[in-house]
């Protein structure tokens, strides 16, 4: 068996978000996965040893296509830990609720990805799986005031 590889991406940008594995046209009922936006060096390298690597048209004319990589969210073998910070504290998210931050707004992610290499026929490469996400949430006043009174530390 391959030796696991991992990649970490602090601050990351996610985009086409689909923690709850909503069936869509480009997504299978079921099947739970995010992309990451990459650095262009990174997202070369990466690519050069084998990692999936997709590119996003550029939205303005002239610029470079944006590098991106899918990451899965499998809670069936090897389940990822995914923390959600709010300033109530640190909330480990289950299968049942990581479905929320489809619309959280995420103000910083840092995670970790694992490899899986995998081949089909003469196809091959290597997936990308979660194996730890903490995600700060962008609260509104209302969230900050309401998580302080659960707190104790303002009244009612």
């Amino acid at each position: 068996m391959p030796e696991e590889k991992k990649f970490i991406v602090e601050n990351a940008e996610l985009i086409f978000k689909n923690f709850s594995g909503e069936e869509t046209p480009f997504n299978r009922a079921g099947e739970r996965n995010f992309c990451v936006v990459l650095d262009q060096e990174v997202a070369s390298q990466m690519a050069e040893d084998g990692w999936n690597i997709k590119h996003r048209r550029a939205v303005e004319e002239g610029e470079e296509d944006i590098p991106y990589i899918q990451i899965k969210v499998k809670y069936k073998i090897k389940p990822p830990k995914v923390y959600m910070i709010t300033s109530s504290g640190r909330t480990l998210l289950d299968e049942g609720l990581v479905g929320t931050l489809d619309w959280a707004d995420m103000k910083v992610v840092d995670l970790i990805a694992r490899s899986y290499e995998w081949q089909v026929g003469d196809k091959q490469g290597i997936a990308a799986y979660l194996q730890t996400m903490f995600v700060t949430i962008d609260e509104d006043p209302l969230e900050a005031k309401y998580a302080a009174i659960e707190r104790g530390e303002v009244d009612g």
